[in-house]
């Protein structure tokens, strides 16, 4: 899988990326004034780096985070749903204590990760895997190159996990701290 060229950048905050964490998936959550703190941030950092392209979900805290960048290093974002967070189903919105109370068996199957775990309603992590890495194959082979895709913590961690020889299984071990950048 080579898809040299690209950089994956995760949003900036939003409320649920505070404490008490909660499942945002499809959830089209804001940044708050933190994360376009970290998105200004991230366009500063980026500045110099000759970004031909400019990729982003469709989803508002990575789209905004985008347009932040875009504007620095002019750039318009390009928007494709492909590159959004997996879809956490029922558990979109709940926070993460209360699922793990509710749903101990379900919750410890997250924690285990693997491509057969189905978020429930939602998709599977391999599902999440396929979909992000079409999206990323689509941006390499349309470029020009060098491209920032503007993502998720899931959608880069899934986009890692096809690197690892661990797969999907290493999928809670990868931490992507929001506003960062992952070269591929």
């Amino acid at each position: 899988m080579d898809l040299g060229g690209i950089l994956l950048a995760r949003h900036g905050e939003t409320d649920d990326n505070r404490e008490p964490l909660r499942f945002q998936g499809f959830a089209d959550t804001l940044l708050n004034e933190t994360g376009r703190r970290q998105a200004r941030e991230l366009a500063e950092r980026l500045a110099g780096d000759g970004i031909a392209s400019l990729w982003s979900s469709d989803l508002s805290r990575a789209r905004e985070t985008a347009e932040i960048v875009g504007a620095r290093i002019g750039l318009a974002p390009s928007l494709d749903a492909r590159l959004r967070e997996g879809d956490r189903g029922r558990w979109e919105g709940r926070l993460m204590v209360d699922v793990q109370r509710a749903e101990p068996d379900l919750y410890a199957a997250w924690r285990r990760a693997g491509p057969g775990f189905r978020f429930p309603g939602g998709e599977s992590l391999l599902e999440h895997q396929t979909r992000v890495l079409e999206a990323l194959r689509e941006i390499r082979r349309r470029g020009p190159l060098p491209a920032l895709a503007v993502c998720h913590g899931g959608s880069i961690r899934v986009t890692l996990c096809a690197r690892d020889p661990r797969g999907l299984q290493a999928f809670q071990e990868i931490e992507v701290p929001n506003a960062s950048v992952v070269a591929l």
